[in-house]
């Protein structure tokens, strides 16, 4: 990529691939991506302005959940792209470079990482699935007045014991969900559960789970996951993707490499 005003925005680094790009596909602040060889390795990038992703005005803008929005759904965009032609392996939101060496230098320094998480990823994409329990319904007032003290607090302890089997059944479905689908990926990652308020989404998140899987198998996974959906009443699974492997990118240690290496 030749030298540009500006600073360079890196959205993944790949191998090299034969197939072009969508001809009108624009990245963040609204520029074309390119690509940057180095060695073995290709990093797509883009220029970004100085005055919206230096140190500074970088850091104000990822206050601004407007701006971090566009800016997240034009970095994946960009990504999607990738996904259709090359297995890409996705950086962070906002990975900036003061120009092309310094992407080369990165690219130098993480290179034995970037080959070996890339051999793993070829080849191979991310499912998510989330498993919600959807909320209690209202439970109807009781008719009258208990008869004692006594009625009240086990009519209480009833409830409450109704309440703890439904929540345990609905834990050990996502559990056993998780294990079956785990053993038709390569990989899987727990991630936190969704907070409700945050997400918008109705019910209890119990399930948020991202799953590696074949190309080519993608679609029993799909099926499988399908199957499901009625197996539990009260329950809600979501699939989503595929997506680049997110989930997965972090490199694999080489045998005998420290902790602290």
């Amino acid at each position: 990529m030749t030298a540009q005003a500006g600073l360079r925005y890196v959205y993944a680094v790949c191998r090299p691939f034969e197939a072009a790009l969508q001809s009108q596909l624009t990245g963040v602040a609204g520029a074309p991506p390119g690509l940057l060889r180095h060695h073995g390795l290709v990093a797509v990038v883009s220029t970004v302005p100085e005055g919206d992703f230096a140190e500074g005005p970088l850091r104000d803008h990822l206050e601004d959940l407007d701006w971090l929005a566009a800016t997240a759904r034009a970095h994946q965009g960009v990504i999607d792209a990738l996904t259709t032609v090359t297995t890409p392996l996705p950086l962070r939101l906002a990975t900036v470079f003061r120009d092309d060496s310094g992407v080369r230098t990165m690219m130098e320094a993480r290179e034995a990482d970037f080959l070996r998480t890339l051999d793993r990823l070829e080849g191979r994409v991310e499912w998510g699935v989330k498993l919600y329990a959807d909320p209690p319904e209202q439970e109807p007032a009781p008719v009258g007045k208990p008869v004692s003290g006594r009625d009240y607090l086990r009519q209480r302890r009833t409830r409450s014991r109704e309440h703890e089997e439904k929540w345990r059944a609905a834990e050990e479905f996502a559990a056993a969900l998780h294990r079956r689908l785990s053993q038709h990926a390569e990989d899987s990652r727990l991630h936190p559960p969704q907070n409700a308020v945050l997400s918008g989404a109705p019910g209890q998140n119990l399930l948020n789970a991202a799953y590696l899987v074949a190309r080519a198998e993608s679609e029993e996974f799909v099926e499988l996951v399908d199957r499901t959906k009625d197996e539990a009443p009260g329950m809600r699974v979501e699939l989503t993707g595929p997506w680049a492997a997110y989930s997965f990118t972090e490199p694999t240690p080489e045998p005998g490499e420290g902790a602290g290496r």
